[in-house]
């Protein structure tokens, strides 16, 4: 089995809960690690040997919001091709047109509701770990 890296962008730890709750469901090798602001997701990513999988980053983030961090993250050689999705309580347009146009690779607002938002998770797992081709595949 192949041992995923999944690092969380999120600053609010009741999301974290839920969303460590969800990855740890079913039969995965997944390492997961939080960063609470933008300033510590990047140095984060700067300092790792190896690249993680996928990357879920929350927009509403102390010291540097998760659009700057996605801006960072794509203007930088090394990550510009992470697979980064943008898991966030807004769906206002001027949130999501940015990160649509700074390459996110996917956008999707966190369900409020317990298990949707848990299914959620499972399936952005599923899709960019196991159905979407990677450069790491």
């Amino acid at each position: 089995m192949i041992r995923r890296y999944i690092p969380l962008v999120e600053d609010n730890p009741d999301d974290e809960s839920l969303t460590r709750r969800a990855l740890s469901r079913g039969n995965w090798d997944t390492k997961i690690t939080v960063a609470r602001d933008g300033t510590a997701a990047l140095a984060s990513l700067q300092t790792m040997k190896k690249l993680p999988d996928l990357v879920l980053l929350d927009l509403k983030l102390p010291k540097l919001d998760g659009t700057e961090v996605l801006r960072q993250i794509r203007d930088n050689d090394r990550t510009r091709r992470l697979c980064v999705v943008v898991f966030t309580s807004s769906g206002e347009p001027r949130d999501v047109s940015p990160c649509h146009r700074l390459g996110c690779n996917s956008y999707v607002i966190k369900p409020v509701a317990y298990e949707n938002y848990i299914n959620t998770v499972l399936q952005i797992r599923s899709y960019w770990l196991t159905l979407n081709a990677s450069l790491s595949s």
